[in-house]
This record gives structure tokens, C-alpha cells and sequence, in this order.
């Protein structure tokens, strides 16, 4: 399905940016001290769960490729780093339902699982494979909003209710179905691994604090932690191999400030080396400040403007759907909140609102500026980075990173409406090294464009326009 079309389709929108006539400020030098190491990044991502894989599938393969393309490609894409998937737990695929792999129930916990494994999920195992095998993508991150209805103590997975034999949960006639869950869980990984997939993260639950009339499942934090104590054994006892057993998550709660309280049940958990990542959204509270009481990485897993009609503009208001707004707000989450992922909610569907980053429509691609916002963050930060100090560049929001290549790679963000010149170095005799430089744009008129950019003596200079982004990296050795 690769098409040549779409290297020529990409090129009109990540243009050459040429210097803008606009007011300039002096200029301001942002030094990079790589003695200050903060959190290593994982990534960034987006999900294609609740079919939105099957709405790709069906484009045709230029519209295909182009649309893996603009999410994936370190060249001429986003970049994105983090795949985020649905554990399917429905009946069917009616709707928008994510259809589960043992959908009819075997009557009681204690016989096996009906296994019904389509070699589809939902599209979600094509674009996996796209993915990692076409794009390098690493991560898989796997997730269930529910478990199977007939698990459940209200007979449905959706509407809320709880996994039979838990702690507290009403008690179910079926029986305990805890270890099935896990046991199902676990299949799913085994299942994408026969597929040449490797999922690296796996979750149980999503906003378990929440109920809604799709798929979803109630966990208080000590049922969490009561849960990974049976997970984490039954992957062991799993035939997966040890670099095959992904990491288990929780709780993706629906607010930075929702996962944070949960944090003293799971302590246990962490401690016993069951955990592996906590999880969290940004709908009811901001990634703005880091999440304490744990020493796992946390990743920001879930945000989006839910509400606004679909937008792919960079900036006219500072509207909540706007491209410029997510700049911000990636970087309060990574520089603030200390997360070390960041995901959008979803990358590519149909309809006209903001929970997606690239729409459909008369069966075409478009890219929003939202999804370039993050593309300036995920193509030049790659997985591995470790966010260092910066210092200086008074009036613009800057923030570096290592890479795991030797390269630097620093973000600023002018809020201001002047552009301004700016000057970036590593402090300290760590710059002895650098030996080049490059840089990306992303505004109203570039969706990370090449940006005119000169280094001289150890030190690369860029003029950053008025309420831009722009990633400056810095090579060491010869020019990248």
C-alpha cells in the first residue's frame, strides 16, 4: 500500500520556512546545561482504538500510506513514538464497539475462555504492524476499558460495574472471574505476538472512576493493586518470553490529580515490582505539576479538546482545538508535570470535532496543526531522551533534551507577537562536541518546515517567530 503520492503530498506541508518580515526583539541566547538531568522520555503517541483503525483501512492505499505517513514518519511525518490500543471487550463491532476476543461467555470462570481471535482487532493489529515494523515504533501500549460483560457484575461491558470477585464488588452467581480477566489479558499480548507484534505496556482499566454507556468497568485503587497481584503472576507463568512481557499500567485515571490519589493503594504493588508505569488523563485536572508518591515513570495517556468543532488551524484565537493551545500544553505536561509520555486521544477519524488530530473527509487526509504541535515535540525527541537544564531566553518557554544519539534537541515556544533571535549552546564545555545544527518551525503558515538556521563557534542561531514553535537540534560530528 506505500504510494509514492505521498512523499509529494507530505512535501507541501512541511515547507522550507523563509524569514519572516515581522518586528524583532534583541536578541536572547538559551544555554543547555546537560549536568541538570530531569525525567527520560518515552515518547509520544495517539490511539486508533473504538475503530478508528477501521476508518483508515478504508481509504484508499494512497489515503492510507499518507495518513500513516503523516502520524508516523520521522521524515516528512509526526513522528509519533507511542501507539495506544483498545482491548476489544463488546459482543460485535456494531457501532463503534471494540469486539472482544472471547465474546461468548463459557459459562463459568472455572472452564476455559471461548477464544474468537479474528487476526484484525478491530484494524488495530494493521496499523500495530504499520507501525512497528514499517515506522520503528517500539511501543505498544495496550488498554481495556472493560473486561467482557459476562465478567462483570452487571452483565454488560458498558455502564460501569466491576469485575466479578474483587474486594468489595458485589458478588456475582457466575463465580470469581478475576483470574479469567487476567488470564484473557494475557492471551491478548500472546495473540499479537503471533502476529509479530510485541506489546510493551498493558493496562486493565480506563477512568475507572468513571461510568458511561460505552465500555467501561469500575476499580477503587485497592481493587486496582488487588488485580496486578493476579496479573503480574499470570504473565509470568505466561509462555511469553521476558523481553516480551510488557510492563502493567494503571490507572489512566481521568485527571492528573484523580491518578495521584490512587497512588498509596499501588504502593505495595510498585514496591513488590508488579507495577510497571502509571497512567493518567488530562480531561477533570492538568498535568501541571509532577505526580508524587511514586517512583515509576508517569505518562500523560489521554487528552483532547472534546468539545470544539474540528479546527486545524495553529493559532487566531487561542481556542481550545488550536495547535498553538497544545504546544502549551505538551509542555506543561513534560516540563511541569514531569511526564515522560505525552498522547493525543486519537490520530485519524471521520467527523467534524476535535478529538482527533487528522481528519477525514470526501475520502482525504488533513492534518491539524494540533497534530504538528506534537509532531515538534515526538520527531526530534525520541524515545530515550533525558529532559536536561536550560537557562536563559527570557520571554520564551524552552526546553532541551539528550538523545539517546548524542544529539540535543531544544524546543522553544514564543508566546510573544515579535519575532525574536535566538542564540542556543550547551554550557559548561559540553558543547566542545556540537558540530552542527538544524531546526523545524511549526505556525500559522509552516507545519514543521526547515528554518533557516547558522552556527558558528559552538552556537546555533534561529529567528523564532511570533507565537511559533521551533525545535533546534544540535549534531554532534558531522552534519545529520
Amino acid at each position: 500500500m506505500i504510494s509514492a503520492i505521498s512523499a509529494l503530498l507530505l512535501s507541501l506541508t512541511a515547507r522550507t520556512a523563509a524569514t519572516a518580515v515581522q518586528p524583532r526583539q534583541s536578541g536572547t541566547t538559551i544555554t543547555v546545561d546537560l549536568s541538570k538531568n530531569y525525567q527520560t522520555i518515552d515518547g509520544f503517541g495517539t490511539s486508533q482504538a473504538f475503530q478508528r483503525a477501521v476508518q483508515i483501512s478504508k481509504l484508499s492505499e494512497a489515503e492510507q500510506r499518507r495518513a500513516l505517513d503523516i502520524l508516523f514518519s520521522t521524515t516528512n511525518g509526526a513522528g509519533l513514538s507511542i501507539l495506544r490500543n483498545g482491548i476489544g471487550s463488546s459482543p460485535d463491532m456494531s457501532s463503534d464497539h471494540m469486539v472482544s476476543i472471547a465474546p461468548k461467555s463459557p459459562g463459568s470462570p472455572n472452564n476455559p475462555l471461548n477464544y474468537a481471535w479474528d487476526g484484525s482487532d478491530n484494524k488495530q493489529l494493521w496499523i500495530s504492524q504499520e507501525a512497528q515494523h514499517t515506522y520503528g515504533v517500539k511501543t505498544i501500549y495496550a488498554d481495556a476499558w472493560s473486561a467482557p460483560g459476562y465478567m462483570k457484575t452487571n452483565g454488560n461491558d458498558a455502564n460501569g460495574g466491576t469485575l466479578c470477585g474483587l474486594s468489595g464488588a458485589s458478588r456475582c452467581s457466575s463465580g470469581d472471574w478475576r483470574q479469567a480477566y487476567a488470564d484473557y489479558l494475557v492471551r491478548y499480548v500472546q495473540f499479537y505476538r503471533e502476529a509479530n507484534v510485541t506489546i510493551t505496556h498493558l493496562g486493565f482499566i480506563n477512568e475507572p472512576e468513571l461510568t458511561t454507556s460505552y465500555a467501561s468497568m469500575r476499580f477503587t485503587a485497592s481493587q486496582a493493586a488487588e488485580f496486578i497481584k493476579i496479573l503480574h503472576p499470570t504473565l509470568l507463568k505466561s509462555s511469553l518470553p521476558a523481553d516480551a512481557r510488557p510492563k502493567i499500567t494503571c490507572c489512566d485515571a481521568e485527571g492528573w490529580s484523580s491518578q495521584s490519589s490512587m497512588l498509596g493503594s499501588l504502593k505495595p504493588v510498585e514496591t513488590a515490582g508488579q507495577l510497571g508505569l502509571i497512567t493518567a488523563h488530562a480531561y477533570t485536572s492538568q498535568p501541571n505539576s509532577p505526580i508524587r508518591g511514586t517512583n515509576l515513570p508517569v505518562w500523560q495517556t489521554e487528552a483532547a479538546d472534546l468539545q470544539g468543532a474540528w479546527t486545524s488551524a495553529w493559532y487566531s484565537r487561542g481556542g481550545a482545538g488550536e495547535g498553538y493551545t497544545w504546544a502549551n500544553n505538551i509542555y506543561t505536561a513534560i516540563v511541569n508535570g514531569n511526564a515522560s509520555a505525552y498522547l493525543y486521544w486519537v490520530g485519524v477519524q471521520a467527523g467534524n470535532t476535535n478529538s482527533h488530530m487528522v481528519h477525514i473527509g470526501n475520502g482525504k487526509v488533513e492534518a491539524s496543526k494540533r497534530l504538528w504541535a506534537l509532531g515538534q515535540w515526538s520527531r526530534f525527541v525520541r524515545p530515550g531522551a533525558v529532559r536536561v537544564g536550560t537557562s536563559g531566553g527570557a520571554n520564551l518557554k524552552t526546553a532541551g533534551f539528550r538523545n539517546v544519539d548524542g544529539s540535543v534537541a531544544v524546543v522553544v515556544i514564543n508566546t510573544g507577537v515579535s519575532s525574536v533571535k535566538v542564540g542556543v549552546k550547551v554550557g559548561g564545555g559540553g558543547g566542545d562536541g556540537v558540530a552542527s545544527v538544524k531546526a523545524w518551525v511549526t505556525d500559522n503558515n509552516y507545519a514543521i518546515g526547515a528554518l533557516e538556521a547558522s552556527f558558528d563557534a559552538g552556537t546555533g542561531s534561529v529567528n523564532v517567530p511570533a507565537r511559533s514553535m521551533v525545535t533546534v537540534v544540535l549534531y554532534p560530528g558531522t552534519k545529520r
